[in-house]
């Protein structure tokens, strides 16, 4: 549920800047206009006309980091130069700075600056600039944000490990017509960055030890403990922000359990969009006992479309295998935030069903062909469901999954009709997304008996249809991703919610991981994660 994990970044790129304008005596620490410098002082709250210039910074304690830079003209020449057959309003519209990020002498990130960072004016009239890039609390400023996507999106933070290190920043004008267009160096500087060690509890480094009654028996299977101890490091160290609970399953015995950051064992974690996955089970359920026909059924078949707003006779050949496979053809789509379906415009309805089934088709779209994350349909998803099986959807999982699970603690969300809400966030226990995980390694089977039906596996995990967020496959709402280890490629299905939360079976090897994170929002929390499974985990257990 609210599944936008990409938030900060889309509100980075539609920010403005102030206009900081520093005084003409930085002109006179900088070795010719044009060059760039730094400082670390707290702009905001000396309001000073000239700034202490440092060419050392120490990373993880020093408090606020600023670049400083004149140009010999306003931006808008520079821009004018790369593309002279644009006008100026054309130019701001596609055109900016172009910042490159620079660790000892290597390349690591580039961010050509969205038209909503900085005003016109500082574009067209301002010389001198002033970015504020580190400060102690988050600042709604782009500076800010482009530090934060350098140092967790663009590696940053790995090549900035402990230690001494050099940082250069340089500056250049972009245009993107057709391709990007880039001018000569406007403003380049480097300064000495040490890397302060992170102090940390030391009691939250070794392998926590896997304690009794766990519903499962205990693997005595190959772990690299120094791995995995690198690995709570790193989390203690916030390098990787937020994680809650790590259970490695393999053979359908326990390897591994981990909790970070305040949960435990018992702790019912908000997965966010994990739980669309087991709507998707729960309707392989009803199908193979035959409340529902068949996922190729229509939705006209379960509403009366002509009594919702924007009828057509596309939208009465919309199927449950397209809101499955999020090929549905509406007007929907959650990392779009201009799109009319988009969830955050369904949340505040009081009836999420009317507001997708009123919802318009894309006109340009065939059914089933183009993929867009559409969580409103997954709550159409629910609410056939609930109409169709007996005792309605909650009562109906819990009988036909979670008991035969020996799944007993979890906890649902509603809708406003106070249905089961499909769309995310139901909670369970890490070692019990770990259950649900091993039923599909299991193919549908658990404790010899066969809870889902393996062809519905076999299609719930496939790739049914190509995705556009990351390039990879999407099943009945599984995902699907290759991890590259040590040269070589490891197929896995797998369950994803906003934070980092994740359910990851593997096809080749005999692995269930269930990762539980609350950095809800960040949009650094997937990543993080990917990184966690190819450099940590996957090496500490495949051997």
């Amino acid at each position: 549920m609210k599944s936008n994990c990409f938030l900060v970044l889309i509100a980075c790129l539609l920010l403005s800047c102030k206009n900081d304008t520093a005084s003409q005596s930085i002109n006179t620490d900088l070795d010719k206009k044009g060059n760039l410098s730094f400082s670390k002082d707290d702009i905001e709250r000396i309001k000073s006309t000239s700034y202490n210039h440092i060419n050392r910074f120490t990373l993880n304690k020093d408090e606020f980091l600023n670049i400083h830079f004149t140009l010999e003209k306003p931006l808008i020449q520079s821009l004018q130069k790369v593309a002279p057959n644009l006008s100026e309003d054309e130019l701001l519209e596609k055109g900016n700075f172009q910042f490159s990020f620079l660790v000892d002498g290597k390349k690591v990130y580039l961010e050509n600056l969205n038209k909503g960072a900085g005003l016109k004016a500082s574009k067209t009239e301002q010389l001198n600039h002033t970015i504020r890039l580190i400060a102690p609390n988050k600042l709604d400023y782009w500076g800010w944000f482009m530090w934060l996507k350098f140092m967790k999106l663009g590696g940053g933070q790995d090549e900035l490990s402990e230690g001494n290190h050099s940082l250069t920043i340089e500056v250049r004008p972009y245009v993107r017509v057709d391709k990007l267009e880039v001018g000569s160096l406007l403003a380049k500087g480097s300064i000495r960055i040490e890397v302060a060690k992170i102090k940390i509890d030391e009691s939250l480094v070794p392998i926590q030890k896997i304690l009794p009654n766990s519903d499962w028996d205990i693997s005595t299977g190959y772990v690299d403990t120094q791995k995995i101890e690198a690995l709570n490091r790193k989390i203690a160290e916030d390098r990787f922000e937020n994680i809650n609970g790590l259970v490695v399953i393999k053979d359908g015995k326990l390897l591994l359990e981990e909790y970070f950051n305040g949960e435990s064992r018992d702790s019912l974690h908000d997965p966010r969009s994990v739980g669309k996955s087991i709507a998707s089970t729960i309707l392989g359920i009803a199908i193979e006992e035959e409340f529902i026909k068949n996922e190729n059924k229509a939705l006209k078949s379960f509403y009366n479309l002509n009594s919702y707003n924007n009828h057509s006779i596309k939208k009465e050949s919309v199927t449950l295998k397209s809101l499955l496979t999020m090929s549905s053809g509406f007007d929907g789509d959650d990392s779009n935030y201009s799109s009319l379906g988009n969830e955050e415009n369904m949340y505040p309805t009081n009836d999420w069903v009317k507001f997708t089934l009123d919802l318009p088709m894309k006109k340009e779209t065939n059914i089933g062909e183009e993929f867009a994350y559409f969580t409103a349909g997954v709550v159409v998803l629910g609410d056939i469901i609930h109409k169709s099986v007996p005792n309605g959807l909650v009562s109906y999982a819990d009988k036909k999954l979670f008991k035969p699970l020996g799944i007993t603690n979890y906890e649902w969300e509603y809708t406003p009709q106070n249905v089961g809400n499909t769309a995310g966030g139901i909670r369970l226990r890490a070692l019990d997304f770990a259950k649900y995980g091993q039923l599909y390694k299991n193919k549908g089977l658990w404790n010899g008996k066969q809870i889902l039906n393996e062809q519905w596996v076999e299609k719930s995990l496939g790739k049914q249809i190509k995705q556009s967020l990351d390039e990879g496959y999407y099943g009945y709402l599984f995902w699907n991703k290759t991890y590259k280890v040590n040269n070589k490629e490891y197929e896995v299905s797998y369950c994803s919610g906003n934070g980092g939360n994740k359910v990851f079976i593997f096809k080749e090897i005999p692995f269930v991981v269930v990762i539980t994170a609350s950095a809800y929002n960040n949009p650094n929390a997937h990543s993080n994660v990917d990184k966690m499974m190819m450099e940590y985990i996957l090496p500490a257990i495949i051997n």
